[in-house]
C-alpha cells in the first residue's frame, strides 16, 4: 500500500507529487484511520489467481463412493478416458469412510437385481477373503480395509487417472456446459478438463456449483446422520449376537430387538441420546462388529452444523459403548476399536431431473423405457426427531429411469447415487449401496456414449445405451 501524501492543491499542503504547498499539520489519528480503511477495503477484494489446467480427459467422475468408483471403471472400460476425483485417499465412500455396511441388496424374490461391475467387485473381493455374501438377498458384509484395495485395484487396472486428497470448489462453465472442475489439494488449486461430468458426490457438490435445481420437499426435514463405530471385544458367538449381525432375511428389519427394547426401556434413566436400531453387523473378524446405533438432524451441506452435529455424535459413540458394556454381557469387555472418518449422511441435496421417481411409480415397480438399474431395498426412512423408523418393504424389485440421472438443460452433466432425481420415498430405497454401484455403472456407461456419439447426456442413444449394460451384466427386465 502506497503511503505517500497527496493533497488537492487549493488546500495549501505538500502534494504526493512533489510541488509545494503551505504546510498543514499531520492529524495521526485521521491518517491511522485511512490506513485501516484502506487495508479492509483491500482484504475485500476478490483474490484472483491462474488455476493450471493440468490434463483433459472425455469423463471425469467427482467421487469415489459406490456410485464414483463403479462410475469410472465403466466410462474407462468402454474406452473414454477417464479421471476420478476423491477428497480422501481411498474409494468407497460411506462405506469405508462412514463404515456403512452391509452392502444392500443385489438380489430380490430369488433373483438377482444388480448386476455387472458391482457384482464383479463383490466376487473379487470375496476371493480377497474381504467379503461375506449372505443369501438370499446377497447382501454382502465385508473387511473395510479389503473393500478399499478392492476398489483401488479395480480403478487403476481399468486405466483410471486418480486425483485423491482433493476437494472439490468451483466449475467453470460457459452457459450450462461444464468445461472444467477445479478442486484443492497439496499441489494448490488446479482444474481438469472435461466432456462429460458424472456428480458422484453423494450431496450433489457439482450440480449445486453448477446451479442445478435441487428438489424441495413439503416436509423439508432430512432423515438425520449416523456416526457409524467398530466394537472389539465383544463375543460375537454369542447366541444374541449370532442372530442379528447378519442382515440376508428378506422381510426383516435386521435391526437388534432385544438390545433396542431394553434402551428403549431404560432410555430415561441412562440418559440416552437418540438413537436408531441398533445394527449389528460382522466385519469379518471375530469379536468385533461394526455398530450403527447413533442419529441426529443435521445439515451435512453446511459446515458449521455438520461440525457441531459431528462432536455430538463422537461423545455418543461413547456414551453407547459404555452402556453396551455395562448392560449387555455379550459387550462386557467390549471397547471402541475404530470411529468411522465421518458421519454418514442419510440425505441431503437431490436434483431436479427430467424424471423424478415417485412413491407410486416405485412401489409399484414400473417399468420405464429407459429403466437403467434396479432398487429392492426396503423403503427405509428414519425419524429425524425420535428412535422410530418407518420400514415398508418392496413386492417387486423397481426401477430407476435413466432420466433421474440428469437434469433438463445441462448437457454434460449426469448425477449417481444419493443426489439423483427421486421422491422422498423413492430415494429412501435407492440411497444404499448396491442401487447406487448399479446407477453409477450406467452413469458410467452413458458418459462414455455421449464422448463418442459427440451428442449431450440427454441424446444418447437408450436402446444402445441398455444393450451395453446387459452385455456388462446388468439386469434391466
Amino acid at each position: 500500500m502506497d503511503l505517500r501524501m497527496s493533497c488537492d492543491e487549493s488546500k495549501g499542503h505538500r502534494s504526493g507529487n512533489g510541488r509545494s504547498c503551505s504546510p498543514k499539520p499531520i492529524d495521526h489519528g485521521e491518517l491511522f484511520q485511512e490506513i485501516v480503511k484502506d487495508w479492509w477495503v483491500q482484504m475485500q477484494v476478490k483474490v484472483e489467481k491462474d488455476i493450471p489446467v493440468v490434463a483433459s480427459y472425455d469423463v471425469v467422475v467427482c467421487g469415489g463412493g459406490p456410485a464414483g468408483f463403479i462410475a469410472a471403471i465403466a466410462a474407462s472400460r468402454e474406452g473414454a478416458k477417464t479421471a476420478i476425483i476423491e477428497r480422501y485417499g481411498f474409494f468407497g465412500g460411506m462405506a469405508t469412510a462412514g463404515y456403512v455396511t452391509p452392502i444392500s441388496v443385489f438380489s430380490y424374490n430369488g433373483s438377482v437385481n444388480i448386476g455387472g461391475i458391482p457384482w464383479e467387485f463383490v466376487q473379487r473381493l470375496e476371493k480377497m477373503d474381504g467379503a461375506l455374501v449372505e443369501q438370499p438377498l446377497n447382501n454382502v458384509a465385508f473387511d473395510i480395509e479389503l473393500y478399499k484395495l478392492c476398489a483401488q485395484r479395480m480403478v487403476l487396472e481399468a486405466g483410471v487417472d486418480l486425483y485423491m486428497h482433493s476437494y472439490i470448489s468451483s466449475v467453470t462453465k460457459v452457459g450450462n456446459t461444464i468445461n472444467h472442475v477445479v478442486f484443492e489439494n497439496k499441489n494448490g488449486t488446479e482444474a481438469i478438463e472435461g466432456k462429460v461430468f458424472i456428480d458422484c458426490t453423494g450431496d450433489g457438490d457439482v450440480a449445486h456449483l453448477c446451479g442445478v435445481p435441487m428438489q424441495v420437499w413439503k416436509d423439508a426435514s432430512l432423515q438425520p446422520a449416523s456416526m457409524c463405530f467398530v466394537l472389539s471385544g465383544v463375543d460375537t458367538s454369542s447366541a444374541l449376537l449370532s442372530a442379528c449381525m447378519h442382515h440376508h432375511l428378506q422381510g426383516v428389519n435386521c435391526q437388534c430387538e432385544p438390545v433396542r427394547q431394553k434402551l428403549l426401556e431404560m432410555a430415561g434413566e441412562w440418559k440416552l441420546p437418540t438413537f436408531g436400531g441398533p445394527w449389528f453387523c460382522t466385519v469379518l473378524h471375530d469379536g468385533s462388529v461394526a455398530v450403527n446405533m447413533t442419529r441426529i438432524v443435521t445439515d451435512v451441506c453446511d459446515n458449521r452444523d455438520f461440525t457441531k452435529a459431528e462432536c455430538r455424535l463422537r461423545e455418543d459413540v461413547f456414551t453407547f459403548s459404555k452402556v453396551l458394556r455395562d448392560h449387555f454381557p455379550e459387550f462386557r469387555n467390549c471397547y471402541v476399536a475404530s470411529v468411522a472418518v465421518q458421519a454418514g449422511p442419510r440425505e441431503s441435496r437431490h436434483i431436479k431431473g427430467m424424471h423424478e421417481i415417485t412413491a407410486e411409480e416405485y412401489l409399484h415397480a414400473v417399468r420405464y423405457e429407459d429403466s437403467i438399474s434396479r432398487g429392492a431395498h426396503p423403503i427405509d426412512i428414519h425419524s429425524a426427531q425420535s428412535d422410530k423408523q418407518t420400514c415398508m418393504f418392496l413386492k417387486k424389485a423397481a426401477y430407476v429411469p435413466y432420466r433421474a440421472l440428469m437434469a433438463e438443460g445441462f448437457p454434460d452433466l449426469l448425477v449417481a447415487g444419493r443426489c439423483l432425481s427421486a421422491s422422498k420415498e423413492a430415494f429412501a430405497s435407492l440411497r444404499v449401496q448396491a442401487s447406487c454401484m448399479g446407477m453409477g455403472q450406467a452413469a458410467g456407461v452413458a458418459a462414455a456414449q455421449s464422448v463418442k456419439d459427440k451428442v449431450a447426456v440427454q441424446d444418447v442413444d437408450v436402446d444402445r445405451l441398455q444393450s451395453s449394460l446387459r452385455a456388462l451384466g446388468a439386469v434391466l427386465d
